[in-house]
């Protein structure tokens, strides 16, 4: 007979808003993945179905980071990702304490500090590249219309990566990005240098960004409540356009049921730091 193995995880809700409990992005932080198998981890991921479960272990030997950190989809497995990295700092502090963490992720050691219940990361520096679809392709993905795409030239669609690279799209206005609705088929198409079919849309007014994003799952387009990466590489976005230093709050999920807030600040040395606020929901007991 195998022995029974109680495996501890949490619940949290990350970029919530104005201090709704149920609002942000969920997350699940398993306390202590030591043991589990890649295998082990992604099944479980796929057992809670969320955007994202991560599982804490022990640093590698020399790393000064306060622990090491894998975060998995229900499909892959990710290098980096925001709000996985918020929550799990949240739940580091809840077991250990500290406001100051350092994560160690497939991207590189993250640090994240806290105030409060808000929690900002410093994001892997970024890379871009151009894009080579045409703005008739990226429209027709996104169930839009060419004039619907910002000006080529001030405001282009661009591949960003800050860990995951993903495609960007600015809109002429809010109420583009409200609209849209993503064809799996002509999304699908469409692929990143990691494989991935997913896009940021946004509108941007100088103060607030509306925000969606939407990625390829099972057979389908899903849509993200509050995309902490994606927020990050808006960052590099500014930074390819070289509109350093910029703050800007994101707006995201309220279209799918899930207000959130991303707070976006790129300091003009090109560090980019994502921040918001967490909130604990409960732990429970998984036995393997």
């Amino acid at each position: 007979m195998q022995p029974v193995v109680t495996r501890t995880f949490h619940l949290v809700n990350v970029f919530t808003r104005d201090g709704g409990t149920l609002t942000g992005n969920p997350l699940c932080v398993f306390e202590d993945g030591t043991g589990l198998t890649a295998g082990e981890m992604q099944a479980l991921a796929l057992q809670f179905n969320l955007s994202e479960t991560t599982f804490i272990l022990p640093t590698r030997p020399g790393s000064d980071a306060t622990a090491r950190v894998r975060i998995f989809t229900p499909s892959e497995e990710l290098p980096f990702a925001g709000h996985p990295t918020l929550g799990t700092a949240h739940v580091l502090r809840r077991l250990q304490g500290g406001d100051q963490l350092a994560l160690e992720l497939a991207a590189g050691i993250v640090p994240v500090v806290a105030r409060g219940d808000q929690w900002t990361l410093t994001a892997p520096p970024a890379t871009h590249r151009r894009v080579a679809e045409s703005r008739a392709t990226l429209a027709g993905a996104l169930g839009l219309q060419p004039t619907d795409l910002a000006d080529e030239y001030s405001a282009p669609p661009l591949w960003v990566s800050t860990g995951t690279e993903q495609l960007l799209v600015p809109l002429r206005s809010r109420e583009a990005v409200l609209r849209a609705s993503a064809d799996v088929q002509q999304l699908s198409a469409i692929r990143s240098s990691q494989g991935h079919s997913m896009a940021g849309i946004f509108h941007d007014d100088g103060a607030r960004v509306t925000l969606r994003f939407f990625f390829r799952k099972g057979t389908g387009i899903d849509e993200d409540p509050a995309t902490g990466s994606a927020c990050a590489n808006l960052g590099g976005w500014f930074l390819a356009r070289g509109a350093a230093p910029v703050e800007r709050t994101v707006l995201q999920g309220d279209l799918i049921h899930r207000p959130s807030t991303l707070l976006l600040q790129v300091d003009a040395d090109g560090r980019i730091r994502v921040a918001g606020d967490v909130a604990y929901l409960g732990r429970g007991e998984l036995v393997l």
